[in-house]
C-alpha cells in the first residue's frame, strides 16, 4: 500500500483547472473513440492514460496503484494454458464427437454446441471459447448445408450466459471478483442458477425459432459421421499435461481463496507450470521458442486496453466523480437496498448492450463501493454486485457490440461469407437479452431482497 501523502496528492493539474473535469473529459472522450471502434481500443485508452498523467491528473504511483495486477495475471495465465491447450486439438475433438453422438440431428446440435459453447465459457472465458467453437460451428453447418446464423447468434448467447456463472467465465465478474475478493465459488453459488434458468429457456426459445424447422439431407449427416474426432487428437501427451494442470488451477481457483491466493496467482503459476512440462526435456534453444510460442498466443491488446481502462477510472474516482455519482444514485433510491440492486441490474444491462461491458463495469465497480458506508458496510452490499455481474454480463448480449465474445463472433463470422447484421442481430438480441435480465430480477428478488 502507498504512504498516505502519495495516495492523495498528485502533481498540479495542467492551468489550474478543475481535475475532476479533466479526468471526465479525457474519460468521456476515450469511451467515446472505444465505441466508435474508428482507432484500436488498447491505443485509445493507453493514450489515455497517457493524458492523465501529463495533464496531471494522477503522478506515476498512482498509476500504478490504480491497475489490478489481479486481473492483468489472471487473464494472462488463463490465456497461456488455452493456447498450449488449443495444440492438442481436444476442442475440435468435442465438437466432432457431440456432432457424432447426436447423429447429425440439426435440431440436437444447435442445443449441444450451445451448451458445449456455455461450459466451456464457465471453465474458460467466453473470448477464448468462441475462439475455439465457433470455426468448428462453421464447419458443421457448412456440412450439413444449414444456415449458420442461428447456430451464431446462439453462441453468442451462451459464451455469454455461461461466463457469468463463474469467476473467469466473462471480463466484467474478473473485475468484480478481483475488486471486491469474491473466490470462484462464490460467483458459481451467487449467480451461477440464474444463468442455469436462463440457460433452460433461452434453449426452449431457440429449438422452437430455429430448431425444430432445421431441414437437412442424409447425405450430408453421412459425410458429417464420417468424421473421426480422434484425428483431431495431434499430442496426447501434452493433453494430459493440460488436463493436469487445469484440474490444479481450477482447485486453486475453488480453494486458494480461503488462504490468500488470489485466482491471478493461481492462473499465472499454472500457465508457468504447463510451460514447464511442455519444454522439460528440450534443450535451451527449443525451450526459448515454445515459450515465446504460447506468450505470441496471449492477446496482449486485450491485456494493455484492461491496464489503461483501469488507469481511466481510477483518475475518475481518485478525483471523486465516482463518489458523487454513487450518492446521486442513493438519493433516487431512497439508499433501499433492493431498489438500488435493481437500478444496477437493468441500468448495466442496457448499457452494455450500448457499450462494451468492460469499460462500464470498470467504471460502476469504485461507484458501488463508495456506496458502502452509506448502506452497512461491505458484506451489505454483497446483493449489488452480483446484480452488477448479472446486468452486465447478460447484458452484453443486447448488441454486437456489448460483448468482446460478441466482436470475435461477428469477426469470424464475416470472413468465412456469414456476415452478421448489426440491426437484424440486435432487433432479436435485445427483446430476448431484456427477458433474461426479467427472469434475472425476479430470480435476485427471490435470493437476496425477498
Amino acid at each position: 500500500m502507498l504512504p498516505e501523502e502519495t495516495v492523495h496528492h498528485a502533481t498540479e493539474v495542467i492551468f489550474g483547472l478543475n481535475p475532476m473535469i479533466v479526468a471526465t473529459s479525457i474519460l468521456v472522450v476515450a469511451y467515446g473513440f472505444i465505441i466508435s471502434e474508428k482507432i484500436n481500443r488498447a491505443v485509445i485508452s493507453l493514450l489515455g492514460a497517457g493524458a492523465l498523467a501529463f495533464t496531471g491528473v494522477l503522478n506515476h504511483e498512482l498509476m500504478i496503484q490504480g491497475i489490478d495486477f489481479n486481473t492483468i495475471f489472471l487473464l494472462t495465465g488463463m490465456m497461456v494454458i488455452v493456447a498450449i491447450t488449443k495444440r492438442t486439438g481436444i476442442f475440435q475433438f468435442v465438437a466432432i464427437l457431440s456432432a457424432k453422438l447426436v447423429k447429425g440431428n440439426p435440431r440436437l446440435l444447435l442445443i449441444v454446441l450451445s451448451l458445449i459453447t456455455a461450459v466451456f465459457s464457465a471453465l474458460l472465458d467466453n473470448v477464448t471459447t468462441v475462439l475455439l467453437v465457433v470455426p468448428i460451428t462453421l464447419l458443421l453447418t457448412e456440412q450439413l448445408k444449414l444456415p449458420a446464423y442461428p447456430f451464431l447468434f446462439a453462441l453468442i448467447f451462451f459464451s455469454n450466459i455461461g461466463g457469468t456463472a463463474t469467476l473467469i467465465g466473462d471480463p466484467p465478474n474478473i473485475l468484480i471478483g478481483s475488486a471486491v475478493g469474491f473466490g470462484f465459488m462464490d460467483f458459481v453459488y451467487n449467480v451461477g442458477p440464474a444463468s442455469l434458468i436462463n440457460m433452460v429457456v433461452l434453449l426452449v426459445i431457440f429449438d422452437f425459432m430455429w430448431g425444430r424447422k432445421f431441414v437437412t439431407t442424409d447425405k450430408a449427416r453421412e459425410h458429417l459421421l464420417n468424421y473421426d474426432p480422434y484425428e483431431a487428437l495431434t499430442d496426447t501427451p501434452l493433453l494430459i499435461k493440460s488436463f493436469l494442470t487445469l484440474s490444479l488451477v481450477l482447485f486453486g481457483f475453488i480453494v486458494g481463496h480461503g488462504y490468500g491466493l488470489e485466482p491471478g496467482t493461481v492462473a499465472l503459476t499454472g500457465a508457468a507450470f504447463l510451460m514447464l512440462l511442455d519444454i522439460y526435456k528440450m534443450n535451451a534453444e527449443d525451450q526459448s521458442h515454445k515459450v515465446q510460442e504460447g506468450f505470441k498466443e496471449v492477446e496482449w491488446e486485450t491485456i494493455f486496453f484492461f491496464m489503461g481502462l483501469f488507469i481511466l477510472v481510477y483518475g475518475v474516482e481518485h478525483t471523486g466523480l465516482l463518489e458523487m455519482l454513487a450518492q446521486k444514485m442513493l438519493s433516487w433510491t431512497g439508499g433501499d437496498m433492493a431498489t438500488t440492486g435493481y437500478l444496477i441490474l437493468w441500468s448495466s444491462a442496457i448499457l452494455s448492450a450500448i457499450v462494451d461491458n468492460i469499460p462500464f463495469v470498470a467504471t460502476m465497480i469504485p461507484m458501488i463501493k463508495s456506496m458502502g458506508a452509506e448502506m452497512g458496510g461491505e458484506a451489505a452490499i454483497e446483493p449489488l454486485w452480483w446484480s452488477l455481474s448479472l446486468g452486465a454480463c447478460l447484458g452484453g448480449n443486447g448488441s454486437l457490440i456489448g460483448a468482446s465474445a460478441n466482436v470475435m463472433v461477428a469477426s469470424f463470422a464475416e470472413r468465412a461469407g456469414q456476415r452478421i447484421p448489426f440491426l437484424k442481430f440486435m432487433a432479436l438480441a435485445f427483446p430476448l437479452m431484456l427477458l433474461t435480465i426479467a427472469i434475472s430480477t425476479v430470480y435476485v428478488w427471490f435470493v437476496f431482497f425477498g
